[in-house]
């Protein structure tokens, strides 16, 4: 075993997620603004590493779930203006001015309480409102648009700087018509905020798969999150052209024992996985207390010596087992690729996906904070 710590490592390349943030502007357009959504931690990515380099690369806007990422994102030193996408919390209306936070607005409370903060601080604060348009989550229903727009029209310590809603299926092309429906009831919504005189100045639908496959789509201001990151493969629809994209993560580990297992032998928790053969298994210190999805038991892979290793039995909590048998010269301490490439072999986050049914997006989320990162690429 490694005298530096246990050897797991998500290796974060700063330089990849330059390039995919330039390649995704090349090909959406250059003439609008660009919003990075770095919730979540970044996806997993480390939210304020990636934030000073996007920033440094002329991002616009910063997207967050939460009042307190924003909060994060500040404190690291971060300028660009930061839209809190989630909206914010009875009690944090304070922290949304002290901080320059924008905040998403979704409810006539939410309206209520910053009007309040505000005027008794005598300041004026921007404002996004979400508007539901179909994906029946946050957001003011756009049948009962009406009424709150003529509350916001009301608001004296408020400016509308922009308006955005979220789409339910840009992803799917058979969902098309849905999405034009989504727009349509956005425009209408719009069309209300200014017959009351007021004019925002962000119009904002997209997010990945509406801005790369929705031209229509494409106002003053885009929402980019998981193709940042590289994760496009299965978030955006194969059928349409779309932008190059690298991977931004990386996961890898080493051998920590190497075992010979006899023939008839079994391996793991509920001696779920039996032997045929007799089988040279590696040990790797990664389990699903990391992040690695305890469906990959005896259905998943990871990389060695350029070759494919199956992992055997149960993922368990600190420790995974993979068959070596037919890897020549393993030794401990080899290193072990569980997401990116060796030699001709690649293992994506997308592919991840599909084995323990799910999206990318959870699994770069997922992997968790004892999992040690190793940043490269810094700000330009």
């Amino acid at each position: 075993m490694s005298g530096n710590g246990r050897p797991t490592v998500a290796t974060i390349d700063l330089d990849a997620l330059a390039f995919n943030f330039h390649s995704s502007k090349r090909f959406i357009g250059e003439d609008i603004r660009y919003l990075a959504v770095v919730k979540a931690n970044a996806y997993g990515h480390g939210a304020v590493a990636c934030a000073r380099r996007l920033e440094s690369e002329g991002v616009d806007w910063f997207g967050v779930a939460l009042v307190e990422e924003g909060v994060e994102l500040r404190n690291a030193g971060i300028t660009k203006p930061i839209l809190v996408l989630g909206g914010f919390w009875s009690g944090q209306e304070n922290d949304v001015i002290d901080r320059d936070l924008t905040p998403a607005i979704s409810t006539i409370n939410q309206l209520e309480l910053l009007e309040t903060a505000a005027a008794a601080r005598s300041e004026n604060i921007n404002v996004h409102i979400k508007i539901d348009t179909g994906m029946m989550r946050i957001g003011v229903r756009w049948t009962e648009f009406d009424e709150f727009a003529a509350r916001v029209s009301t608001c004296e310590h408020l400016t509308v700087e922009g308006v955005m809603t979220h789409f339910a299926a840009a992803d799917d092309l058979a969902e098309t018509s849905f999405t034009d429906e989504q727009m349509q009831r956005f425009d209408l919504c719009v069309s209300k905020l200014r017959s009351l005189g007021i004019e925002p100045e962000i119009i904002d639908l997209a997010n990945s798969p509406g801005a790369v496959g929705h031209p229509k789509a494409r106002r003053q201001m885009v929402r980019l999150g998981g193709i940042l990151y590289g994760l496009g493969g299965d978030v955006l629809a194969k059928e349409i052209d779309k932008p190059e994209l690298r991977p931004v993560m990386s996961l890898r580990s080493k051998v920590a024992m190497l075992k010979q297992v006899q023939a008839g032998e079994t391996i793991g928790y509920g001696r779920s996985f039996k032997t045929d053969r007799d089988t040279t298994i590696a040990v790797i210190p990664i389990g699903y207390a990391d992040g690695l999805p305890r469906s990959l038991s005896s259905n998943g892979s990871m990389l060695i010596r350029g070759h494919i290793a199956p992992i055997l039995g149960r993922v368990s909590m600190d420790w995974t087992v993979i068959d070596v048998s037919e890897i020549e010269g393993v030794l401990a301490g080899d290193e072990v690729t569980l997401l990116g490439t060796d030699g001709d072999h690649r293992i994506l986050a997308e592919n991840i996906a599909a084995i323990t049914n799910t999206i990318s997006y959870e699994i770069t989320c997922g992997i968790g904070p004892r999992v040690s990162r190793l940043v490269i690429g810094g700000t330009k």
